[in-house]
């Protein structure tokens, strides 16, 4: 805190010393030296007793102002019909300003501000209505206690100042009666002391205009003063009177009943005028062909209404040798002209009229008779996913012009060939009275799935059966043991490299071998071979045991839901152990039959042939279990099990038939290919002419390539 003595604050001021302890006195400052200190707090105390003595107000008022900006949007139709979204932005201003007495309630000052409106007028409501008039009383209520408090601080200022002029007038005349007395002492003194009388009179002649001067001053002041708070009177009444029309304005509004909207009457049907005669229809007809004279009385359609005419008015004046007036142009410029009747016959502005005679009068007459009122009609529409605007006007039998209307009312600017959604349909339906229903799904893939009703008996047919396995574990040899082919010699590395299907007529009946690749990028083939299969036969090498391809094997059979028949195969090498391999089969839950499980385990050799035969009788065994049946005289289906494009032939698609018989020149559809079949192959490249169930076939003559595992049909 820093502190200055009464010298240099005088100094700062531009006053004298005395005027300064004078004023620091009569604030409550106990100072009586100039070289006393002066703390904040003795300013703080001066500054505010000089302002309660001149009667300012301390400072300008903290105010603080906010605008609020609310934006809204409305319809509006114009002239020619269309709908316009018109912006409507209102503004308003609001000041808080802090009070004298230090309270800290705000006090709330309006400011009108000027909204920025569009030109259609603002809908308000009964809400809005009241919290505008709350808001003008308050504001009238604020005035109010503006203007009070004005009052009072200039009737406290008019009793100071007259408590002022009243001492100055008594400090005037105490002085004038100090001049007064030693003038007699001054008579009667001689020698050095009559000088005391003149330095006497001169202080109080000096303090006498001094004083003079601060009272014009002050009167100065107080003029002023008092000029400006008859302004700030006046304006605060001007604003109290415009706060208190609008409070007024707002009840006003609030009191009158609202309109109800009444529908507006039919008019009366006009009673059908009764029949002019041929004598005088003839003598009425003037004008040209095309345009009748104007003059011409047409009787009145029922139904019509008729537009009184004021005496005087809408006549016009029309010569006989002229076929048109200068008075009805530009009404009938305004029309749309077409030929025929399409406005209701003869002089109603058109080009041509009706049929000519009595004939045509009394016909023309006779279509506005009175109709029987007509119900409305009710139609059950099926909206599908997706339909178009003319479409679903189709089917509610209105225009397409109705339907973008109701579309357009709920906020859709659409077209007519515009696709709609089916909840969107269905709302409009319900909106133009009618009854939604939601239509099945459009699936194609439903009529092929359905099964086409025939007399065929079901036949018991030959199983398929898929060999599976772990790389090398030699499960295409073991095939082409039983096939008595030489398959594996032919693939690349002795490896398989695609599923190759045949069959194979044994003693004991036919089976067929769908042979998967069991290297570990052909699992989305084995994956195919697995879902096409009957019986599962897992080749598992003695010497190897379980591999990652055995486990995957397993897995694919396993969702497949096939019965699986471990092939242990390898067992002519020496150093083999058979119950190793059974426990890690056992591990993966594959249980074999004497353990008390579901899967029969044979030891086989590619090589030497042995246990062979025990393995086709187990694949025939578990054949019969399964009771596999087909119908043979019925339209051919399958499985794609692999195609390829070759050079020169084309597609060419391996097929396995599961049910039906199929013949060269039948039309098939696999997947989305589709074409006859122009030849079939067997698995020895020898042409055939059918394929019963379970036979796999080379089919060409498709479109297109079809992926691996489409239905065929």
């Amino acid at each position: 805190m820093s502190n200055t003595t009464v010298a240099e604050f005088a100094n700062e001021l531009k006053k004298s010393n005395e005027t300064l302890l004078e004023q620091l006195r009569s604030a409550g400052v106990a100072k009586s030296a100039a070289s006393d200190a002066l703390s904040d707090s003795d300013k703080q105390k001066l500054l505010a007793y000089l302002q309660t003595a001149h009667g300012t107000v301390s400072g300008e008022r903290k105010k603080i102002t906010l605008v609020k900006k609310s934006t809204s949007e409305i319809k509006q139709a114009d002239s020619s019909g269309k709908a316009r979204t018109i912006q409507v932005e209102v503004r308003k201003k609001r000041t808080f300003v802090k009070r004298d007495d230090g309270s800290d309630a705000p006090a709330e000052s309006y400011e009108a501000a000027p909204e920025v409106e569009a030109p259609a007028a603002q809908l308000i409501d009964d809400a809005e209505l009241a919290r505008r008039e709350e808001e003008a009383r308050h504001q009238a209520e604020f005035i109010r206690r503006q203007e009070e408090e004005l009052a009072e601080k200039r009737r406290l200022r008019e009793a100071s100042e007259a408590r002022e002029r009243e001492m100055s007038e008594k400090a005037a005349a105490q002085a004038a009666q100090a001049l007064k007395q030693p003038a007699p002492q001054a008579a009667l003194a001689d020698g050095p002391a009559h000088d005391v009388p003149d330095e006497t009179a001169s202080k109080a002649a000096a303090q006498a205009r001094a004083q003079s001067e601060a009272r014009e001053k002050q009167a100065a002041e107080s003029k002023a003063r008092a000029d400006e708070e008859t302004a700030r009177a006046a304006d605060l009444g001007e604003r109290r009177r415009k706060a208190e029309a609008e409070a007024a304005a707002i009840r006003t509004m609030m009191s009158q009943p609202k309109k109800v909207l009444v529908p507006h009457k039919a008019p009366e049907p006009v009673k059908p005028v009764a029949k002019v005669a041929p004598a005088d229809a003839k003598a009425g007809m003037k004008g040209t062909l095309h345009k009748p004279a104007a003059g011409s009385q047409q009787p009145a359609r029922p139904g019509a209404p008729a537009a009184p005419a004021a005496p005087g008015t809408g006549k016009e004046i029309k010569s006989a040798k002229l076929s048109s007036s200068w008075a009805g142009d530009p009404a009938k410029k305004k029309e749309i002209k077409t030929r025929g009747d399409s406005s209701g016959g003869v002089g109603r502005n058109s080009w041509r009229g009706g049929p000519r005679g009595r004939r045509g009068n009394d016909r023309d007459r006779d279509d506005h008779t009175q109709s029987a009122p007509v119900e409305a009609r009710i139609i059950d529409v099926h909206v599908p996913e997706t339909i178009t605007v003319a479409e679903l006007a189709h089917k509610m039998a209105v225009k397409a012009s109705e339907v973008i209307k109701h579309l357009m009312k709920l906020g859709q600017m659409v077209t007519i060939n515009q696709p709609l959604d089916q909840d969107t349909a269905m709302i409009v339906v319900e909106e133009m009275g009618h009854k939604a229903v939601v239509a099945a799904l459009d699936d194609p893939e439903a009529f092929t799935d359905e099964e086409v009703a025939h007399s065929a008996e079901s036949l018991p047919r030959a199983p398929v059966v898929t060999g599976m396995g772990h790389v090398d574990h030699d499960k295409t040899s073991l095939l082409d043991y039983i096939r008595t082919a030489k398959v594996a010699a032919g693939e690349a590395g002795g490896i398989t490299q695609h599923i190759g299907a045949y069959h194979v007529e044994t003693p004991r009946g036919m089976v067929s071998f769908l042979d998967t690749p069991g290297h570990e990028a052909f699992t989305a083939m084995r994956a195919r071979g697995a879902q096409a299969t009957d019986i599962v036969i897992l080749v598992v090498a003695a010497d190897d045991g379980v591999m990652p391809q055995t486990k995957e094997a397993i897995k694919h059979a396993r969702a497949a839901g096939v019965p699986i028949v471990v092939a242990i195969n390898k067992i002519d090498k020496p150093g083999i152990n058979l119950e190793r391999v059974k426990g890690e089969l056992v591990t993966e839950g594959v249980v074999p039959e004497e353990f008390g499980g579901d899967s029969p385990f044979v030891p086989v050799s590619a090589h030497t042939g042995a246990g062979i035969d025990n393995l086709l009788e187990q694949v025939l065994l578990q054949a019969e279990v399964l009771e596999l049946r087909a119908s043979v005289d019925s339209l051919a289906k399958g499985l794609v099990i692999e195609a390829r494009l070759d050079k020169g032939r084309g597609p060419v698609a391996t097929v396995l038939v599961q049910s039906g018989t199929l013949k060269a020149g039948d039309v098939v559809l696999a997947g989305s290919t589709y074409g006859r079949v122009r030849a079939m192959l067997d698995e020895n490249g020898k042409p055939i002419k059918t394929a019963g169930p379970s036979i796999p076939v080379e089919i060409q003559g498709l479109t297109e390539v079809p992926q691996a595992g489409d239905n065929l049909n």
